[in-house]
């Protein structure tokens, strides 16, 4: 009989992507990617919370379980960003203290839990990035099943392993590594235009005239 247990070898870290997409916004990342992604319910844990870009390392886990959290922990490597399919359930934490300081000990930057987590002083004192759909005291079962390296789903977002996830105060995006180098080139084009705006609006250039066109377009 089947363990229900599937562990994967990780994927390589795009570190040319991750690098072109380091310091850009969410959600002009989300933008240029059609507004098609990026997650929803997932909050920062973190009352002053640090932007991270780094390299998808993702578990699925039975809702309140976190057996395989555990042995993804000991996998990660620098750079990593754990990200966790814990099902959206948040009557359990699946992550606390003792698993966020074994992660920084590995090097990981950040924990993507949609699921529960607690401790979340010790996220801010240690200034480690975590978004997560909810808080609770309740600690974990240790049973499984579950998975690693395997495609998941957080805050209704897809997630590969080997994805560059880029995360701050406005939520996730999880780029594929193979666009990241076009999605970054795109995405350092909508700032700048952004910026060029922003200039306009404050020594009263703008015009917002298109506003009226899209207006007469509808009928209106």
């Amino acid at each position: 009989m089947s363990s229900g247990i599937v562990i994967h070898p990780r994927h390589e870290p795009f570190a040319e992507g991750i690098q072109a997409l380091q310091g850009l916004p969410s959600s002009v990342i989300g933008d240029v990617m059609g507004r098609l992604v990026g997650t929803e319910g997932l909050h920062p844990v973190n009352r002053s919370i640090v932007t991270v870009c780094g390299h998808a390392f993702t578990v699925r886990v039975r809702s309140g379980d976190n057996l395989l959290i555990h042995q993804a922990l000991d996998m990660l490597q620098p750079g990593d960003v754990l990200v966790v399919d814990g099902e959206g359930d948040v009557t359990r934490a699946l992550v606390g203290e003792i698993m966020m300081t074994s992660a920084r000990m590995q090097g990981a930057l950040a924990f993507v839990i949609d699921g529960a987590v607690r401790d979340v002083d010790a996220f801010e004192t240690h200034k480690f990035p975590c978004w997560a759909r909810g808080v609770n005291l309740r600690g974990p079962y240790k049973d499984g099943p579950g998975s690693i390296n395997v495609p998941v789903t957080v805050g209704g977002m897809l997630v590969n392993p080997g994805d560059i996830m880029v995360g701050d105060g406005d939520g996730l995006v999880a780029v594929p590594a193979q666009r990241a180098l076009e999605i970054a080139q795109l995405a350092h084009e909508k700032v700048a235009h952004e910026q060029a705006t922003i200039q306009d609006i404050l020594h009263g250039r703008y015009s917002s005239a298109w506003v009226g066109v899209a207006l007469k377009q509808k009928g209106h």
